[in-house]
């Protein structure tokens, strides 16, 4: 009688990357996973001990995605755009990841390569050090913010997205100008949230190392 297959610790990871494509990770579980490589469940958790530590290795990988062929260049200002784009483009690709990434600390190498790239711009920007920390740690909960805000326009079908902004102007076109004055004054200018995510997202993260620049002595 033949055994079932030893999966390897980086094939249940492709696998498990595959089926977040079409699913989010509050439905992904290890039973699904289990199911779609033919095995129990058991067998994973010889590799992770649960959903969550799962979840954390895919979402390193993104960033392990993130950070191959990476090479620091231009001032700490350019390196931490260049990177934060590089994390966008990456999540992006696998949206249902973007907020697991959020959510959870990943120890992973993936993780420790960005953590390391930050620290350093920011040290070579002429932070004091006691300073560094700090900034990072506002830079990371920023780009987690819109990295999985963007990731959830885009998880939407195009159906889904077009009821969303159709439901949006008939709520602001439709503002009794008494209760809501300032919402009725700018209806027609006012838009959605899935709009300009781009154009966003480059000015919230330039305002922000703007504002670091400012604390440079």
């Amino acid at each position: 009688m033949t055994g079932r297959k030893r999966w390897s610790t980086e094939e249940i990871l492709d696998t498990a990357a595959e089926l977040l494509r079409t699913s989010d990770a509050e439905s992904f579980s290890v039973r699904k996973l289990a199911a779609a490589l033919g095995t129990d469940s058991s067998s994973l958790y010889r590799h992770f001990r649960n959903k969550t530590e799962l979840l954390r290795a895919v979402a390193d990988r993104v960033l392990l995605a993130a950070m191959d062929g990476y090479r620091p260049e231009g001032d700490w200002k350019q390196r931490i755009t260049a990177l934060a784009l590089r994390l966008r483009e990456a999540f992006g690709e696998q949206p249902q990841l973007a907020t697991v990434w959020g959510r959870y600390a990943s120890g992973g190498t993936g993780s420790r390569l960005v953590m390391e790239e930050l620290l350093q711009a920011l040290r070579a920007s002429g932070l004091p050090d006691e300073e560094v920390p700090v900034r990072y740690h506002r830079i990371v909960i920023l780009l987690a913010a819109l990295i999985a805000s963007e990731a959830g326009i885009s998880t939407l079908t195009p159906q889904e997205y077009e009821q969303g902004v159709e439901q949006f102007r008939v709520a602001v076109l439709g503002a009794d100008p008494e209760r809501f004055p300032a919402l009725a004054r700018f209806a027609r200018e006012v838009r959605p949230l899935g709009a300009d995510r781009r154009a966003a997202f480059d000015e919230i993260l330039a305002a922000h190392l703007a504002h670091i620049e400012t604390q440079i002595s």
